[in-house]
C-alpha cells in the first residue's frame, strides 16, 4: 500500500465514523462520497458527491454536482456551489479534506442557493437522445384522446326507459329486436292486396275490350 492509498484509507475510516448515524452522508464507493444539505424536495436543497482520485489528497477531488437529485437546481447554483468547494480545497492539499469540503457548506448553503428560484421552468428535451419519438408518441396520444367520441349523456327519463326494456340485471330479454309477424303482414299485405285487385281489375278491363272488339259484326 503506497502512502497516498494509506491517508486515504485512514480519512475513510474517520468519515466512516464521524458521520456514523447522520443520514444526510453516503458512500457510494470506496472512493466516493456525497452529502445532502437542506431538507427533502425543497427547492433548495442540494446534493454534493466528491470523488477521490489515485493522487489525492494531493490533488483536487472531483466535486460533482449533477445527482439526479440536483435536477431542479439552476445552472448558476451549481456552479456557485462548485466554485466555492475548489476554492477551499486548494487551501488544503496534501491533507484529508473531504470532511472539511462537507462542512464548510453547512454554514453556506443559505448564502449561496439565494438566488434558486422556487419554481423551476422544465428543462428542455434533447431531441438528440431520443426527444423526437418521445414527442410523437405524446402527440399521438393527444391525438387518440381527441379522436374518442363522447358518450351521449342521458336524462333520468331516458335512463328509467332504457332500465324497464331490460330484464333489470342489464340484459334486454329473449325476443326483443323480433318483428312482429303478424303486424308487419297487416301493414304490407293490405298494400299488395291493392296492388294485386287493381291490377286484375286493370286486366280484366283490357280482356273486355278485347273481347267486344272480335265480336263486332263485320261489315260487308
Amino acid at each position: 500500500m503506497t502512502d497516498l492509498q494509506e491517508q486515504q484509507a485512514d480519512e475513510r475510516e474517520a468519515l466512516l465514523s464521524i458521520y456514523e448515524g447522520d443520514e444526510n452522508f453516503k458512500q457510494v464507493d470506496p472512493n466516493t462520497f456525497q452529502y445532502k444539505y437542506g431538507e427533502d424536495d425543497h427547492y433548495k436543497s442540494f446534493l454534493v458527491e466528491i470523488q477521490w482520485n489515485e493522487n489525492y489528497p494531493n490533488e483536487l477531488p472531483n466535486i460533482n454536482m449533477d445527482a439526479f437529485y440536483n435536477r431542479n437546481l439552476i445552472p448558476a447554483i451549481k456552479a456557485k456551489v462548485k466554485q466555492a468547494l475548489i476554492e477551499e480545497a486548494e487551501q488544503w492539499l496534501g491533507c484529508g479534506m473531504t470532511y472539511t469540503l462537507f462542512e464548510c457548506l453547512k454554514d453556506r448553503h443559505i448564502e449561496l442557493t439565494a438566488e434558486q428560484p422556487e419554481h423551476v421552468q422544465a428543462q428542455s428535451i434533447d431531441l438528440d437522445n431520443g426527444g423526437v419519438s418521445a414527442i410523437k408518441i405524446s402527440d399521438t396520444d393527444d391525438a387518440n384522446k381527441k379522436k374518442e367520441p363522447k358518450k351521449e349523456q342521458l336524462t333520468k327519463a331516458q335512463k328509467r326507459r332504457q332500465w324497464e326494456r331490460t330484464d333489470h340485471k342489464g340484459d334486454r330479454p329473449r325476443g326483443w329486436d323480433w318483428v312482429d309477424i303478424v303486424k308487419h303482414l297487416s301493414q304490407t299485405g293490405s298494400k299488395d292486396s291493392n296492388d294485386t285487385t287493381s291490377s286484375m281489375s286493370s286486366s280484366n278491363t283490357n280482356m273486355g275490350t278485347a273481347a267486344a272488339a272480335l265480336l263486332q259484326p263485320l261489315n260487308i
